[in-house]
């Protein structure tokens, strides 16, 4: 467990117990959160367990806000996600996660904010803004793509399009969820009902829900943007198609006129003059239909 403590600097503290009238943060697992939740003066009207985390929000209770966030991981966003709890009440800071990713984005903080004044409201918005730092980025990454997708289907390559363009969409899906329940976040915060917040600071909270309103924006953006792409994909593959049923109705066509003529000379009437030498005939009155066939549809520009 780690304790820092909050105010003029984050610093790291020296003992696990805030002095009198001292602000802290405590980074700690979940074995030793109830621990720091008894530090910090919380009572959690609830189980701590990181497993069941699956999405992020805020929930009020008497003695302290909880939340949790469940942040996609940039490189397995489908796989895996970032689990933390938090909680806070007038004075502390309890950051509950099993690994180090909150960890690293203190120290971060730490490296940049140091030697700056850092209240619990600018600490939370310092927190989640280092969360979503990368983001806009990343967003940017994908827009790179689906124009690289979009290039290929306009030149007529549809190979593996579909394996590439469904989890770039299911991907732009989770973000947008993602965006969303921060966005809900930050307006709850920025509404401070409990009065855990500086009535002067909660306009950091503002600062959060604007930009996660803008990803998520940026992020429908894309999702529509896909769905353009898919759309020439599918315009493309029914092109292709078409072409194909007009080459089989072209060969039909040409071949239907024969069909005819091997069924009428097929039947070997006995009063048919052609019977004695109807074979070169045919054959020749044959090549006779197909040349002017084919004559006829390259002059409507069918083949």
């Amino acid at each position: 467990m780690i304790v820092m403590a909050l105010g003029e600097a984050l610093k790291e503290m020296e003992t696990t117990e805030p002095e009198e009238g001292q602000s802290a943060l405590f980074l700690t697992d979940a074995k030793q959160a109830p621990e720091a939740m008894k530090l910090a003066g919380m009572i959690y009207e609830g189980e701590i367990s990181l497993s069941e985390i699956g999405f992020c929000k805020l929930e009020s209770q008497q003695e302290c806000l909880a939340g949790s966030l469940y942040i996609p991981k940039l490189i397995r966003m489908q796989e895996a996600h970032h689990r933390i709890l938090f909680f806070i009440n007038e004075r502390h800071i309890v950051i509950v996660e099993n690994d180090d990713y909150a960890r690293r984005i203190v120290r971060r903080i730490q490296n940049r904010k140091q030697g700056q004044k850092m209240t619990k409201e600018q600490f939370i918005y310092h927190f989640i803004s280092q969360i979503i730092s990368k983001d806009l980025e990343m967003l940017g990454q994908y827009e790179r793509q689906l124009m690289a997708l979009e290039e290929r289907v306009l030149d007529g390559n549809t190979q593996g399009f579909q394996t590439e363009i469904m989890p770039i969409r299911k991907e732009l899906l989770t973000l947008n969820g993602y965006y969303d329940q921060l966005m809900d976040m930050g307006k709850e915060m920025e509404e401070n009902e409990s009065h855990f917040f500086s009535k002067k600071q909660v306009k950091y909270f503002g600062i959060i829900a604007d930009r996660a309103d803008r990803l998520m924006g940026k992020t429908n953006h894309l999702l529509a943007y896909a769905q353009q792409v898919r759309d020439a994909y599918q315009a493309q593959v029914d092109a292709e198609q078409n072409k194909n049923m007009q080459f089989l109705t072209v060969i039909s066509t040409i071949f239907f006129p024969l069909t005819l003529i091997t069924g009428w000379y097929g039947m070997n009437f006995h009063n048919m003059p052609e019977l004695e030498r109807g074979y070169p005939g045919v054959v020749v009155l044959s090549l006779v239909v197909i040349v002017v066939c084919i004559i006829i549809f390259k002059k409507k520009k069918i083949l």
